[in-house]
């Protein structure tokens, strides 16, 4: 840890202390005129639209004036002074380039004809640019589903714009899995955000569709990221803009389900821009059915508990960000940002149960009424430091603060009237106050030795602090409930550094190599049971990867990967919290899960033919120590769920997208399949399963007009394995309607027509007992979206250079007995 800190801080000095370069020139006779041309891609022959093309003077680094091409790549700078001008031509997937131009005053006018710009691959960026792109783009290092063309997805949250990406699978209570693995890391706009850092699907839920801009899906990513996130990263973009002058933009939607309004505003002039944002969202309330089974055999017959209900669930939020930057020069830039969020969601049910239990002699009806207060909420504020080098193009050093705080809240008031007196609860609280503390401080550094061969390496410390006071109640026989008030203090630090190689071949092959070290040391401490205090030993991790691809002619691409990552537990799975404001079917973490440890190989291909465009690759995963929840039965025949490294799982699998145009209609298909082959212990007692899951999707557009387009998608998913059994399968469909206007659109959208209520069921068999759970929710959805946007807007590149992603994020609706609608 020092030897890292200590690099930081020698290095924040020498560059700190460095001169600031600024640019200057002499006057003389003038005159003014233009400089023209068009943007090529040097393979496709292709015009390129909406590049940047930006003038500074010849050797400066002030930038003077900038432009974006048309959509057949033509650019215009008008009100030129003769004299001579560095042009930079530069867009999203593009080596940039840097021509001289010079007008005189026998010759003020320039056309430059035809500028050629090379096709480059990019790892994640969050660059924001203003042009209609297809839905769906495969890039050589990611697949990017460009939200904001889709008219169907308006007025939903963040889970519903998932659900459309090829790879990704969304279940029905949020929880995200890429090629079957819950296992991804979320980023916003490249970097990690407090909100995920406990219940992923409660997150996605507070994050309104209209604010995400595009999705990137990341399957392989290189030493210079965090190792967590063992199936891949999701980079969520947002619409956030930095901008010259003033512009802004005003989405409003409403419906039978869900109801939004996001704003934002933008001001820039010259070195200094601020952006700002605010959404607020409201889901009505939803009324839906429970069922509850479990029966087991004992010495003395068969164990049964019952139970059937309806609840009400409702859900309340909104978030905010402010960000700047700041432009010393062409060298050194700072850029800062503050992010807040609040979510509350409300649940109130009524339950009826019985109870049987031989062993006990007992047999006991009851019923439940139980109100439930929920609250998350948090910030981030991290700030960067960027210098960039005159000497060598692309060389760059960074530096990178970030803090985080994320509040989860969790409130029951339950009140229980049974046969059996002594399990009666008057007005009881199970209440969870949990605080999560995160901390990062970190440095990057890129070294091109050529053109063709790049360098980058870095430091990282992740210094994490996690609180959770809670208030439950354990329930023994014959004596009723006990009160348990206890306060968990859990401590989490990791320091990495990193070096990874990205090698151009001949023009034709790419090879990106490298290495990350990881070290972690965890510990916890109880206020009151002292005997469960821990002080786990420091481990170690070497996490290398490789990854190789062959371009061909005609747009294919050929690649293969191997790469080694892993997964730390996060507060949801660690949480000792009892929650048993259902005591017959109650869920507790454990602070005594170790990482998983992942190894994947993948082979993947892209080629278009005949207008099809597709992309496929197959993969091998092997994960060791597997983390998964698992279900037992306690000392009182009560159930308990929990999580446990129970082994593990070896999984070969396949996914494909295609995509075809023709005349207006655009379709794409695909899906995923992939074997689940889990081998490990539940208890103590051997266990295993073999078993597959898929999915399958269909989407489209029509252009009606140029400015009419519909949308249409349907997905299904297959039951999610698991070593003790299936939780529920998954289908969507729906359709949008667009009108777009100058500065304004509106549309409509519609979710399942032909279906009010859907039911999900959970089966869990083993040799011990069988469970069966089940509930229903509203589902039939209609909404109108109005959208309006103001100033002129030109893009700057913004993105902060901390990316933590290391942690496995909680997932919700795992125990499927009380989904959060």
């Amino acid at each position: 840890m020092k030897s890292i800190l200590t690099i930081m801080f020698v290095v924040a000095c020498l560059v700190l202390s460095a001169q600031f370069p600024m640019g200057g020139g002499q006057k003389g006779p003038s005159i003014k005129g233009k400089i023209e041309g068009q943007v090529i891609d040097s393979i496709s022959g292709q015009a390129v639209g909406f590049a940047t093309v930006s003038m500074k003077k010849k050797g400066s680094v002030v930038l003077l004036d900038g432009v974006l091409t048309d959509e057949n790549g033509f650019f215009k700078l008008e009100n030129v002074v003769n004299g001579n001008y560095d042009l930079i031509f530069s867009f999203l997937g593009y080596n940039e380039k840097k021509v001289l131009a010079e007008t005189t005053l026998k010759a003020p006018d320039l056309n430059m004809g035809k500028v050629y710009l090379v096709p480059a691959n990019y790892v994640l960026d969050a660059v924001e640019i203003k042009e209609e792109r297809v839905l769906i783009e495969n890039k050589a290092d990611k697949l990017v589903f460009n939200a904001e063309n889709d008219a169907s997805i308006a007025g939903g949250d963040a889970s519903d714009v998932l659900r459309k990406v090829p790879m990704l699978s969304v279940d029905l209570n949020g929880n995200v899995s890429l090629r079957g693995s819950q296992n991804v890391r979320i980023l916003i706009n490249g970097k990690p955000s407090g909100m995920f850092s406990s219940n992923v699907a409660d997150a996605l839920k507070m994050f309104p569709a209209d604010q995400i801009k595009k999705v990137e899906v990341i399957t392989s990513p290189s030493a210079k990221y965090d190792a967590e996130g063992s199936a891949g990263i999701i980079n969520i973009i947002t619409k956030k803009q930095n901008v010259e002058g003033i512009a802004g933009s005003i989405n409003a939607s409403a419906g039978n389900r869900q109801n939004s309004l996001f704003t934002n505003l933008n001001a820039g002039k010259g070195r200094l821009g601020l952006s700002s944002g605010a959404a607020i969202f409201y889901s009505t309330p939803a009324s839906g059915k429970t069922s509850f089974y479990r029966e087991d055999q004992t010495t003395t017959g068969a164990r049964i508990f019952s139970q059937e209900g309806s609840q009400k669930t409702s859900r309340l939020g909104g978030n905010g960000s402010l960000s700047a930057f700041y432009d010393f020069n062409g060298y050194n830039s700072i850029n800062t940002s503050l992010t807040f969020r609040g979510f509350g969601f409300d649940l109130n049910g009524t339950t009826n149960g019985l109870l049987n239990d031989p062993t006990l002699g007992l047999s006991d009806s009851f019923i439940r009424t139980n109100t439930g207060d929920n609250f998350f909420g948090g910030y981030d504020w991290n700030t960067d430091y960027t210098r960039k080098f005159e000497k060598k193009e692309g060389q760059e050093l960074s530096l990178g603060v970030q803090y985080s705080r994320q509040n989860n809240n969790q409130d029951f008031m339950i009140n229980e009237v049974h046969d059996l007196e002594f399990l009666n609860r008057d007005s009881s609280t199970v209440y969870n106050e949990g605080v999560n503390h995160e901390t990062t401080a970190q440095i990057d550094y890129v070294h091109p030795f050529s053109k063709a061969v790049k360098l980058e390496t870095g430091a990282k410390a992740v210094i994490r602090y996690i609180i959770s006071d809670y208030t439950t109640q354990q329930l023994t026989f014959p004596e009723g409930y006990l009160p348990i008030n206890e306060t968990f203090k859990y401590y989490q630090n990791v320091y990495s550094g990193y070096g990874s190689l990205n090698w151009l071949i001949a023009s034709k092959y790419s090879l990106i190599t490298g290495l990350r070290y990881e070290n972690t040391s965890i510990s916890g401490k109880f206020d009151k049971q002292s005997d469960l205090d821990f002080n786990a030993k420091p481990y170690d991790n070497l996490l290398p990867n490789i990854a190789i691809s062959r371009t061909f002619k005609n747009f294919r691409t050929l690649k293969l990967s191997y790469s080694q990552r892993l997964q730390r537990p996060s507060l949801f799975y660690i949480n000792p919290f009892s929650n048993n404001s259902d005591f017959l079917n109650r869920t507790q973490g454990n602070p005594d899960l170790n990482p998983e440890i992942v190894h994947q190989v993948e082979l993947a291909y892209n080629f278009t033919y005949k207008g099809f465009t597709t992309f496929s690759s197959l993969f091998y995963k092997n994960t060791q120590g597997i983390i998964e929840q698992i279900l037992s039965i306690d000392d009182n025949g009560l159930s308990v769920n929990t999580f446990q490294n129970i082994g593990t799982n070896n999984s070969i699998g396949i996914n494909t997208f295609i995509t075809k145009t023709v005349s207006l209609l655009t379709l794409r298909t695909g899906g995923n399949l992939a074997t689940y082959n889990a081998n490990g212990q539940i208890n103590g007692v051997s266990a295993s399963r073999s078993s597959y899951e898929y999915n399958l999707f269909l989407n489209g557009e029509v252009k009606i007009s140029g400015t009419l387009k519909s949308d249409f998608f349907g997905f299904f998913r297959s039951p999610v394995r698991t070593i003790q059994g299936d939780n529920p399968a998954f289908t969507i469909y729906g359709m949008g309607l667009r009108k777009e206007f100058k500065n304004s659109s509106i549309g409509i959208t519609l979710i399942e027509p032909f279906n009010a209520d859907k039911f999900f069921k959970t089966n869990i068999v083993t040799d011990a007992f069988t469970q069966r759970s089940s509930f229903s929710i509203p589902f039939r959805s209609i909404g109108v979206n109005f959208r309006y946007k103001f100033g002129n807007v030109d893009f700057k590149e913004r993105k902060s250079k901390v990316k933590n992603s290391d942690l496995k994020q909680g997932s919700e609706g795992q125990n499927m007995n009380t989904p959060n609608n």
